[in-house]
């Protein structure tokens, strides 16, 4: 479940290598995509908590019989100040406001939110890390903000979302969480393989959303084939194969040229949401949606060409459901 910069990567850009990685992040995008849909399906059969529960034990058991590779050898006295917040905040908190979000807005709606997540990390690393933000950054952000808020406020009849102005507010928070635990994924990486950090995240995950145990069982009539094949999605290509995928990519591209891909979530998510859900974006929204992508755009564009500080962090660890 984490996205996150191997300190060894090598840069493949302009040769043949560039290929697979490129498919590696772009498959990855495509599984986050596709989880908004898998979980509104799933959250509106079983609940949220339930259906968390569900992902977490689910990567958890794929981690087993990796754990004795996991273990933390380079702990040192003082990082749980750092670890605890980083698994309260993702996945704990992060999961918590998305999964209920997913109750009250659209796939669509939520995905295209989720494109704000680069700029929220540069604003977050500037203010806890002292990490330069551009005004282009700053001004893309912004338009992403008004973005989001168009998409709510222009909700048309007849488009299943049932509170946007309360869903979209709770993915926001979702997407706030996500920025914050990056940041501090960001700090530890330098010393703790990304993998390293997964276990704790999906133990701590586990354990949060222990309550939502029992709901998997209440009912076995909301066990749909679609909601099936929906839990195993989650579980499986998402909670683990969509971070898995994306950690080996960026190790072999550079982290601007792999974070442009994360852009295509919002696609991935609309399409989806289009194809399997039969939700649409009216026409005013689709401009609201377009203004966000182009906010993030443009504070990545502005951001990669700005002049690198003296003593730049050796890489940005990021971690997504998605």
């Amino acid at each position: 479940m984490i996205f996150g910069l191997n300190k060894n990567r090598t840069c493949l850009d302009g040769k043949a290598g560039d290929a697979l990685p490129v498919v590696a992040i772009v498959a990855a995008t495509l599984f986050w995509g596709g989880s908004f849909s898998a979980m509104r399906v799933s959250v509106q059969a079983l609940g949220p908590w339930s259906v968390m529960w569900f992902r977490m034990i689910v990567a958890l058991l794929l981690l087993v019989p990796f754990a004795g590779r996991l273990w933390p050898s380079a702990y040192r006295p003082g990082d749980w100040k750092l670890l605890l917040p980083m698994a309260l905040f993702q996945p704990c908190l992060y999961f918590f406001f998305e999964s209920n979000a997913l109750q009250f807005t659209t796939s669509s709606q939520a995905g295209v939110i989720a494109a704000a997540v680069p700029l929220m990390v540069a604003f977050a690393a500037w203010l806890s890390l002292s990490e330069t933000i551009s005004k282009g950054a700053l001004l893309g952000m912004g338009i992403s903000i008004a973005g989001v808020a168009g998409l709510t406020l222009l909700q048309g009849s007849g488009s299943g979302a049932q509170h946007p102005l309360l869903g979209n507010s709770l993915e926001m928070l979702a997407m706030a969480s996500a920025a914050v635990s990056m940041v501090l994924v960001k700090r530890l990486s330098a010393r703790y393989n990304p993998w390293t950090l997964t276990g704790p995240q999906t133990l701590a995950g586990a354990v949060f959303f222990l309550p939502g145990a029992p709901g998997l069982f209440g009912s076995l009539d909301a066990w749909t084939p679609q909601v099936i094949v929906s839990m195993l999605f989650l579980g499986t290509f998402v909670t683990l194969g969509a971070f898995g995928l994306y950690n080996w990519g960026m190790s072999r591209l550079t982290a601007s040229r792999a974070s442009v891909f994360i852009n295509l979530v919002p696609v991935f998510a609309v399409a989806f949401g289009w194809t399997l859900l039969g939700e649409a974006l009216n026409p005013l929204q689709c401009l609201a949606a377009a203004a966000v992508i182009a906010g993030v755009w443009l504070g990545q564009h502005r951001a990669r060409h700005a002049p690198a500080p003296a003593a730049a962090p050796a890489g940005l660890g990021v971690h997504r459901r998605l």
